[in-house]
C-alpha cells in the first residue's frame, strides 16, 4: 500500500490524520482515493476543473511528480507520497 503524508494544515481535513495508506497503482488513483475518503481535501488539492492546484506539490518518495509522470506516476507497496502546499508569507 502507498503512504499518503498529510500535511499539517490539511489534516483538519484528513480526520486529523498525518498519514493515511490506499491501495493504488498511481498517484492519481492514490490522491482519488484520499478525497473520496475525506471529501473536504477535494476543494483543497483541486481545481473546479479537476486540476491538482498549482500551489499543491505532491512527490513520490522525494521526488516532484511534475518532472515525472505527474498524476500517471506509479506507487508500488512501498511508495510514500508527501502533499505539500506551498506557503506565502512574508514581508
Amino acid at each position: 500500500m502507498a503512504k499518503l503524508l498529510i500535511p499539517t494544515p490539511l489534516r483538519q481535513y484528513a480526520g486529523n490524520h498525518d498519514s493515511i495508506e490506499v491501495q493504488a497503482a498511481t498517484v492519481g488513483e492514490a490522491l482519488q482515493k484520499l478525497t473520496a475518503t475525506h471529501g473536504e481535501l477535494q476543494r483543497h488539492l483541486y481545481t473546479d476543473e479537476g486540476k491538482l492546484r498549482s500551489f499543491v506539490n505532491v512527490y513520490v518518495n522525494d521526488e516532484d511528480i511534475r518532472y515525472l509522470e505527474k498524476d500517471k506516476t506509479p506507487v508500488a507497496g512501498d511508495t510514500v507520497i508527501s502533499i505539500v502546499p506551498s506557503i506565502a508569507g512574508g514581508q
